[in-house]
């Protein structure tokens, strides 16, 4: 997750300037005020129009609640807006895939163009590639250094997405992967140099290991979402949520919700309709929730069912074994890429599996039976990878330290 990385952007230079791209600034400011929101449009802002811990005291607390009140029904428009295009066909701005975004004023000034980690450079998310990718050749071009950091990479099967990338992804400087399943393969195939690449894991290992709890949880966390890129049938989700539902009946396990994405309300609408019917039920964090905040109930579960890949990598560095469910090829290889760094404490279940509910009742069962057991492992796993992900990192402050010593402090724009 970004908090992490900026964090340790901030450790490393004090005095630099973290610029952001985001659509929501006053959402970044006060979930993460060591950075500065940037748009395409507009250079770095002056400095110091609210002192960073005292503006984001002020405006924070004011822009969750905003986001908190403004969401739900965000949601609901959008829906019918999607309803309206489809009844009179209306066809889409641009071609899918097609970049529609400028490159941002700001990276004529940076000293460093970071590519924080993700899964989206991929065939389901043609518009976020290809904009990092045209963001990279940018800086390339002016000479300004660039790397990727915690990157899924994969499936890419778009012919033209895969030639761009074979472009492009030779001339980074560092590319650090959150898996070594598939990653390095596909960058071989794109003409990546080896020396340039490193398998770290993600940098959210990091936040969910500093989290982790001696108790062991007793509930079992649940979150499903569903998207463009990973259609669930009604079938396999009435099949999980009854499966969910009567293994923590018998276990005496409580479900607890996790929401880490409210966009479109995703995660609520998703996961919360799976309780009704439940014998215990704890409360869903607010919308204007942490990622701490969901860290933070992730522990006190004793086991995950999941169909998201970061509530995974919460659950694993705390120690607590994860059941990740999965319908498409874009998640297939996340979720065993996750697996092969932890080596313990996962089961991965496909959703279109006939004996859906017979093989996910077994994997809930195992990962109860074997949580106590497979702490120590995971937690090690957890342990190795903060460690690569720091190494990776160092690699990328050398490219600025090294190549143009003081730059940073002169320009002062990572």
């Amino acid at each position: 997750m970004m908090a992490v990385t900026v964090e340790r952007l901030r450790q490393h230079w004090p005095q630099a300037r973290i610029g952001m791209l985001t659509s929501e600034p006053a959402i970044l400011r006060a979930m993460m005020p060591a950075a500065e929101p940037i748009d395409a449009a507009r250079p770095w802002g002056r400095r110091g129009r609210l002192p960073g811990r005292w503006g984001s005291d002020l405006a924070g607390p004011v822009a969750l609640r905003w986001r908190a009140a403004t969401e739900a029904p965000k949601s609901r428009l959008r829906t019918l807006r999607a309803a309206v295009a489809d009844e009179q066909e209306i066809p889409p701005t641009a071609p899918r895939g097609e970049p529609a975004s400028p490159i941002p004023v700001a990276a004529d000034s940076a000293s460093l163009v970071l590519a924080l980690g993700g899964g989206y450079m991929t065939d389901v998310d043609l518009y976020q590639a290809h904009r990092t990718l045209d963001l990279l050749e940018y800086a390339q071009r002016r000479g300004v250094p660039t790397a990727m950091i915690g990157q899924g990479l994969g499936p890419l099967r778009d012919h033209r997405l895969f030639d761009r990338a074979a472009t492009v992804l030779p001339q980074v400087d560092f590319i650090a992967l959150r898996e070594g399943r598939r990653g390095p393969d596909l960058l071989r195939q794109l003409g990546v140099a080896r020396e340039r690449v490193m398998v770290t894991g993600d940098d959210a290992v990091e936040l969910g290991y500093r989290m982790r709890r001696d108790d062991l949880g007793a509930d079992i966390g649940l979150c499903l979402r569903a998207a463009d890129y990973m259609q669930i049938s009604d079938r396999s989700r009435d099949i999980l949520g009854t499966v969910v539902r009567a293994r923590a009946a018998d276990l005496g396990a409580a479900i607890t919700p996790l929401i880490i994405s409210e966009y479109d309300d995703e995660d609520r609408r998703w996961t919360l309709p799976l309780l009704r019917g439940a014998a215990r039920v704890r409360r869903p964090i607010g919308r204007a929730g942490s990622a701490q905040d969901v860290a933070g109930q992730v522990g006190r579960c004793r086991i995950l069912v999941t169909s998201v890949y970061h509530l995974a990598v919460f659950a694993l560095a705390q120690g607590v074994p994860a059941v990740c469910v999965t319908a498409s090829r874009y998640y297939d290889d996340k979720f065993y890429g996750l697996a092969d760094m932890f080596g313990a404490g996962t089961r991965i279940v496909h959703l279109d599996d006939e004996a859906l509910a017979e093989v996910l009742t077994e994997a809930i069962d195992d990962l109860w039976r074997t949580a106590v057991g497979s702490r120590e492992t995971l937690w090690c796993s957890a342990s190795k990878q903060i460690e690569a992900s720091r190494a990776g990192l160092d690699r990328v402050f050398e490219l600025v330290d090294t190549s143009a010593p003081g730059a940073w402090q002169r320009q002062g724009n990572p």
